[in-house]
């Protein structure tokens, strides 16, 4: 059984993450700024920000999983936070896995991320490269800060029907993963039984990793 803190713990990955790893009976414990319509049994949820209440949230924990997105006011403050939620994870000895975004990925080996071309729709551009930063940021950290940062499929979110899960996912580097088709996608529950599995395995520290049907 691991200890798990989730910062965002009520978002769509977040609570997905925070479902799945306490079906697996994991001791588990959800920092946010609003509390769930619906609680997850057994789940510890604790109402607040990383700056006031990150330190207690995460006290104990193995793993700490960052699941926050620049919205709704945290424009613009990502870096700051997660850089404090490095240094605290450090200090506790806990691993930081951090759920970043598919801007951060490359369309091909060697080519720019995503986030780092103008292809971007402008709706989305600003989110994906404040992410793209927090993933530059964890890059450059010591050694003492046991990362992995997490990128989703491009068709990912709580803004998608609701599907039922297929049980199975591909783990790919920082190349995005697409389809036969040409589609890359995975669904909330198969993406948060792939980043459990990832805590439970510990196979890729300080790497950038991603998931996709």
């Amino acid at each position: 059984m691991t200890t798990i803190a989730i910062i965002g713990g009520t978002g769509f990955a977040g609570a997905a993450i925070a479902a799945e790893a306490a079906r697996r009976g994991n001791t588990v414990t959800a920092l946010s700024r609003s509390t769930p319509e619906k609680p997850i049994d057994g789940v510890t949820y604790v109402q607040g920000d990383v700056q006031t209440a990150g330190a207690s949230a995460i006290a104990g924990a193995d793993v700490v999983i960052g699941a926050l997105s620049p919205r709704a006011g945290s424009e613009g403050t990502l870096v700051d936070t997660y850089a404090e939620l490095a240094k605290q994870a450090a200090a506790n000895n806990a691993r930081l896995i951090v759920i970043g975004g598919f801007g951060s990925l490359r369309p091909a080996p060697g080519a720019p991320r995503f986030a780092e071309g103008d292809a971007l729709p402008p709706e989305i551009a600003p989110e994906a490269r404040e992410m793209n930063a927090v993933r530059e940021y964890l890059s450059q950290t010591t050694e003492s800060v046991n990362w992995t940062f997490v990128s989703p499929a491009g068709e990912f979110g709580g803004y998608l029907p609701v599907t039922e899960p297929r049980g199975t996912y591909r783990t790919g580097g920082e190349v995005a993963l697409f389809d036969a088709d040409g589609k890359s996608a995975i669904g909330g529950a198969d993406f948060a039984t792939a980043v459990i599995d990832e805590v439970e395995a510990a196979a890729h520290p300080r790497e950038h990793i991603s998931f996709a049907y």
